[in-house]
Formats: C-alpha cells, structure tokens, sequence
C-alpha cells in the first residue's frame, strides 16, 4: 500500500514529461477531435448585411476550436465602404482566412478581388475568374489615368500626373495603393493587382496561379484543406501551421437579423419603405386617432432611414425627395398646378440621385421611381377630386345651409316678428306684413336676425322642419 502514492506520482511526471514538449511546440494545434473548420458565404453584391455577417462570424469564432475560415467568394462586386469594413475585419481575424472563389463559374470581381488578396491563403476553383477591380467614377463612365500629360491653353505641360477627371484619379490611386499593400503584405503578385485596378484585368484560375496572384487551385472544400494542411501563414504577427486536413466544414450560416439588413438595404425596399412611411404619417395626422396607419407609417419610415444610412446616399437627392413629396400634398389642398409640376419635377430628380453609386446592384430601379410617381400622382389625383367634390356639395352646416330652408311664423307686427325655423325661435323680419301660421322661406340672416319672405307651398312639419 504504501508504494501506491509514489507510483502515482511517478507516472504523473512521465506523463508531464512526455506531453510537455508537444505542448511547447505546438500548443494551439494538437489533433484533437473538437477541432473544425467554418465556412463563410460572400456571395452576390457586397453591402452592409455582407460585411456584418463576415464580421459577426469572425467575432464569433474560437480560435481554440476553429483551426481555419474559408471564406467563399463568388460577387460582382460591390460598395467599397463595406469592402474595405470586410478587409479590416479579415486582417483583425484571430483565425487563418482562406479565401476560395468557387464553385466552377463563380468570379471574384472588382470588391471581390480586394477581399481575396486580403485573405491569408488565396485558392480558386477550376472554371473560376477574378480581376476587374477598378473604381467605377460616380456621376458618369469609368476612366483611366491618361500616360500622356495634360496640357494647359498655351500648350505646356501641367505640373502633376495628367487625369482627364482629378476625381478618378483620387479614386484609382487610393485602389492601387490599396490592392498593392494587401498584395505586399500577402507575398503576392502586386504588379498584376495594379494592372487589375487601372486596367480592369481579369484572370482565370490557373493563369492566376501562374503569376502568383493566388496560391492553389483546389476542386472542393475538402481538397482546398488537404492542400494547406502544413503551410504557414502569418496570423497578427505570429506565424502559425495549419493543420486542416480531414477536418470537418461547418457553414455558419446568417442570422434571421442579417436576412433583414440585406432586404431592406436594398436601395429600392429602402425607397419603398421611405415613401411608404411618409404616407402613413402624412394619413395619421389628417385623421388623428386611425393609429393603424401611423404606427405602420413611423416602423416603416425608420426603417427605410435605418437603411438609407447604411448605404451611399446623396443627401441633395433625399432632400428633393422628400421636398416633392411636400410640394405634391400641399398641391391636393391647395391646387395651384405650379405645386404639382415643381413636385414631381424635385421628386423625380432626387429619386435620380438619391443613391451616390454606380454599382448597378445598388442602384434604383427605374420601375421602382415610376410606380412611386405613379402612387403618388394617383393618390395627388384622388385627394383633388375629393376636395373638388367637397367645395362643390351644398353646405350642409352652419348659416349659409339655412338660406332657401322653410320657417313658419309664430307672431307678427309690422315687419318684424318671430319665426320657427330648425326647431328652434328666431327673430325675423321682412318687407312685407305676415301673419301668424303663415309658412316662409328664409332669404338671409344677419347675427341671430332671420331675413324671411312668403314661400307659398311649402308645408311644415311639426318641429317647424320642412
């Protein structure tokens, strides 16, 4: 009994011994059966919903469970705001990104080309293609940095890199500084990467390893990890090993908040929304107390703001907006047509401007501003008919309905006396004698004096009421 304790502690120390040399070495990447691999989704235009579920998924990550991220790619691009937010978050990631365009037929154009040359380990799928990176100029046609200088009116050269646009210009140079320190920072082709921005170049997959703009070719998920398994990459400054293979892929898919942001910062579902909760507002407060249209109006309204926010908008063109909105409700009370035309006029150009991009996927669409014109020209043409029709109906309230109503006189003298009339006892007079009993018609009133005159037939009821 009394060797049991020093039994224990001896084979405690051969096992310290033995597992503190593997534990030295490789501490973060033993081989164990809780390790996987997440896979993350950028597919279709990059917006703000893209780059809070890419950020969301890398926050979200354990490094002590999550040997890698392979992030698949396969966009046309997108808004550069929430390009740039997608590499920043790639670059602060805890876990070795790989990024991987595929399957056959997908691309990594002009956004999707920036965030593939951020990630640490660039694979493509056979049949795929990246390239196209250069900034579209907002306002007008993309254009390119001209190699022949500028010339001045007397014909001298101008002091400066010659641009037909100083705008693009701006734009094309802070994209090839960009793409070159990305393509620096990975150890990959940055001469290719600047041609990709000025000159639009694209690639296919096994061009693009040739001239090592990538770093492997690979058919499937599971063959992408077989072929990085043991390759080194640098981790916010710490080299580290991957060991993928036969790892399990786990997708990490977006939540039902990240499936609302991308619908409703769609430019038109914003639009929609916008001028949907104008409305319901604009509703609620010509008739107070409905609550449904209010309380409709004001969730869609924020909403639509919400969106608006998140997404490159020309604050000229949301004023003209909202400024032809006012000009066309004024214009159903108060007609005047100018109200009308300058409304339409001022909402039409602000839905032209409204989005401060050329990214075709985030632009308005031309059926969406016309069936809001089209709404809010309709709901500008029932609102005058019924204000028509209002101002044309008899009046039915107050003095002017009582002029041309009957009255029977109660007393008499001269040419003043007291009639009945409504129910009710005023004080009438008119030009000629009356006599009691006798039925009359009211010609005027002037304070509480009836002016009254013989309506031969016309009967009365009990109340005095025709």
């Amino acid at each position: 009994m009394w060797l049991e304790y020093p039994i224990r502690l001896l084979a405690a120390v051969i096992m310290l011994t033995a597992w503190a040399p593997m534990s030295a070495s490789e501490p973060a990447h033993r081989m164990d059966t809780d390790r996987y691999v997440t896979s993350i989704a950028v597919t279709g235009p990059i917006g703000p919903a893209t780059a809070k579920y890419v950020r969301d998924a890398l926050l979200a990550t354990n490094p002590q469970t999550v040997e890698a991220i392979i992030l698949r790619i396969d966009t046309p691009g997108g808004l550069e705001t929430s390009m740039r937010e997608i590499i920043a978050d790639v670059l602060a990631s805890r876990v070795p990104v790989i990024g991987f365009v595929a399957p056959a037929g997908a691309h990594a154009a002009s956004a999707g080309t920036y965030i593939l040359y951020a990630t640490h380990v660039a694979a493509m799928a056979p049949g795929t293609n990246l390239g196209a990176a250069t900034p579209v100029q907002i306002g007008g046609p993309p254009t390119f940095p001209s190699t022949e200088p500028s010339k001045d009116r007397d014909g001298a050269d101008r002091a400066g890199v010659g641009t037909k646009d100083a705008m693009a210009a701006k734009m094309t140079n802070d994209a090839v500084a960009l793409i070159r320190s990305l393509a620096e920072l990975r150890h990959r082709n940055a001469d290719w990467a600047e041609a990709a921005v000025r000159e639009a170049a694209s690639l296919s997959s096994q061009a693009a390893l040739e001239k090592g703009v990538i770093d492997l070719v690979a058919q499937t998920p599971e063959e992408l990890l077989t072929r990085v398994n043991g390759r080194e990459v640098e981790v916010l400054g710490e080299r580290r090993r991957l060991a993928t293979a036969g790892l399990p892929i786990r997708p990490e898919e977006p939540s039902w908040l990240i499936g609302l942001l991308a619908t409703i910062t769609d430019p038109n579902v914003a639009f929609i929304l916008m001028i949907v909760g104008v409305y319901g507002l604009i509703f609620e407060f010509s008739n107070p107390g409905t609550a449904v249209p209010g309380v409709i109006g004001a969730i869609c309204l924020v909403l639509g703001l919400y969106a608006l926010n998140m997404l490159p908008v020309d604050y000229t063109g949301l004023a003209l907006v909202l400024l032809g909105l006012a000009f066309l409700i004024v214009e159903a009370f108060n007609p005047t047509v100018v109200l009308g035309l300058g409304g339409l006029v001022a909402f039409l150009l602000g839905a032209m401007m409204l989005i401060d991009t050329d990214v075709p996927e985030f632009q308005l669409s031309w059926t969406v501003i016309g069936g809001a014109l089209v709404a809010s020209v309709g709901l500008l043409a029932l609102t005058f008919g019924y204000v028509w029709r209002i101002r044309h109906q008899p009046v039915r309230t107050g003095a002017p309905a009582m002029v041309g109503q009957p009255a029977e006189v109660l007393d008499w003298s001269g040419n003043a006396g007291h009639v009945l009339a409504f129910g009710e006892r005023w004080q009438a007079r008119a030009s000629q004698p009356l006599t009691p009993g006798e039925h009359v018609q009211i010609a005027g009133i002037e304070g509480l004096m009836l002016e009254v005159r013989r309506a031969p037939g016309v009967a009365m009821g009990s109340e005095g009421r025709p």
